[in-house]
């Protein structure tokens, strides 16, 4: 039976929430309570699979492994083919992690509790599929699926402006994704399979030839571009980064944290697993247009964020600062792919997705536990907190320093890193962008004052301080954010040979 679990754990792990999700079906619709722990108990199994895997993981091994391939659409050569290599199961290590606490975040859900559990679990398989997919046309698949629940996740349980924000991200996200599917029909055409190693091997060895009466060269290069305008749509890197804010800011609480925490990163996840080993050549000719995206990104994003006064807006705004580290990191991989500041760029990159979705998460879930208690997220309207709610004034500090960069938390190993290997690549996106952490400075040390510093306003003398369910949620987070600050490698131990391989 073990053997059995550990064989099929990469299946398991993706399917058991939508599995849960259709049992809530059979709890009568008074048993809230009920719903709710079996909501959690959907996301915790998963989560303790994903543990499984990775003790049984090789991490000597960079090929494929906990693999599964049946036939699926045998007219067109795809296949149900999943496995995890160290880059993925790291993606399934947070998503699974993320994914109980967002689920804890939503017991004072009230309305609907049923349909929203369910949107959450389907999320999580959307997910997860998307990390471990091994053919091109089920990556697909699960990409689409994935914006479907949380297009309702903020249009049923957003803010005052629900509907602008959930039509806009979906009409963005939705945009993207026609390029994906392009790039994906097109290698699938030329290659004969959708399979993913298979047309890793096949794509780069094609010479000459053409497709819709167009020579190779430009089918490459049409298929470069519609993966990374998808990618870049997703992550978002700017320019097309004006649907995240008010996605966010309008997405209830537990759906700011998962989109901050996972959803972003499937973009550069697409980045890392198929543009640069598919399009080695062109990542490098269009590396510096793809570096310079990246560093208006930090920049832009840190003064957007710098310039606001909503607090979930702020944060927003700060994801677009700290993905464009990301980007900037896979820029210069592509740029100097091979090469030892290729390798340490991106073990930077898949760190910094690991530990920006630790500190965004707690970030939305305090700027939400806050709102809750005062129903403003004005910062001009908050102030002198800490005399009042000590407990959370003091995890909000914890959890802003994490997401500054502070020496000693997941933020600033993963930064430092990405600096050190863009720095011999593209010296000068890299000071600009050192400028942008500076801008991230300055907002963080804005919200901070202007939260919990000053005078006690009369309206907040009655709040109340965290409670036991919302210490569960952040303590977590808080804990990991210090333990790979303190040793980054008990996790890049994971993925670091893996990295190495796609050169």
């Amino acid at each position: 039976m073990i053997a059995w679990i550990l064989n099929h754990s990469v299946t398991l792990i993706t399917f058991i929430p939508i599995g849960v999700g259709l049992l809530l079906w059979l709890i009568p619709a008074r048993q809230v309570k009920a719903m709710r722990w079996a909501a959690l108990i959907g996301t915790l199994i998963p989560f303790g699979l994903a543990l499984v895997a990775w003790a049984h993981f090789d991490n000597s091994n960079t090929a494929w492994q906990l693999s599964e391939q049946v036939p699926w659409y045998l007219s067109l050569n795809a296949s149900y083919h999943v496995g995890v290599d160290g880059i993925s199961l790291t993606m399934v290590l947070l998503t699974t992690f993320l994914m109980p606490l967002a689920i804890l975040t939503s017991f004072n859900i009230t309305e609907k509790v049923r349909t929203y559990m369910q949107l959450f679990l389907l999320l999580e398989t959307a997910m997860l599929g998307v990390f471990v997919a091994l053919d091109l046309l089920l990556f697909f698949v699960f990409w689409e699926v994935g914006l479907v629940p949380m297009y309702f996740l903020i249009a049923g349980w957003g803010g005052r402006n629900r509907n602008y924000a959930s039509l806009k991200f979906i009409l963005f996200t939705m945009g993207g994704s026609l390029g994906l599917l392009l790039a994906t029909q097109m290698l699938g055409m030329l290659t004969g399979s959708f399979d993913l190693l298979v047309v890793a091997a096949k794509w780069q060895a094609l010479d000459g030839g053409s497709l819709f009466g167009l020579p190779l060269e430009t089918v490459r290069a049409i298929a470069f571009w519609a993966f990374v305008i998808a990618f870049a749509v997703k992550v978002p890197v700017w320019p097309f980064h004006t649907w995240l804010p008010d996605a966010h800011t309008e997405a209830p609480t537990a759906g700011s944290m998962i989109l901050a925490g996972v959803l972003l990163k499937l973009g550069a996840y697409g980045f890392i697993r198929l543009v640069l080993p598919l399009f080695p050549a062109e990542a490098k000719t269009f590396a510096p247009w793809l570096a310079a995206l990246a560093v208006a990104a930090v920049v832009m994003g840190a003064l957007g964020a710098w310039g606001q006064n909503d607090f979930k807006r702020l944060v927003a705004y700060s994801s677009i600062n700290h993905m464009g580290f990301v980007i900037l990191a896979v820029a210069a991989a592509g740029a100097a792919a091979g090469t030892p500041d290729a390798h340490i760029a991106l073990n930077g990159a898949v760190l910094q997705m690991v530990a920006h979705g630790l500190s965004s998460a707690g970030m939305f879930f305090l700027v939400g536990a806050i709102y809750e208690r005062t129903h403003t997220r004005e910062l001009n309207e908050l102030g002198g907190l800490y005399a009042r709610i000590p407990v959370y004034s003091s995890i909000l500090t914890f959890t802003a320093m994490a997401s500054l960069g502070l020496p000693g938390l997941a933020g600033f190993a993963a930064e430092f890193q990405i600096v050190r290997g863009v720095w011999p690549v593209f010296m000068a996106g890299t000071v600009i962008a050192l400028v942008g952490l500076f801008f991230t400075g300055a907002y963080i040390l804005k919200a901070l004052k202007l939260t919990l510093h000053g005078p006690l306003d009369e309206h907040w003398k009655k709040l109340t301080d965290l409670n036991a369910r919302e210490l569960a949620v952040v303590s977590p987070l808080m804990a990991l954010s210090l333990f790979i600050g303190v040793w980054p490698a008990g996790i890049m131990t994971l993925f670091n040979l893996s990295v190495a391989a796609l050169f």
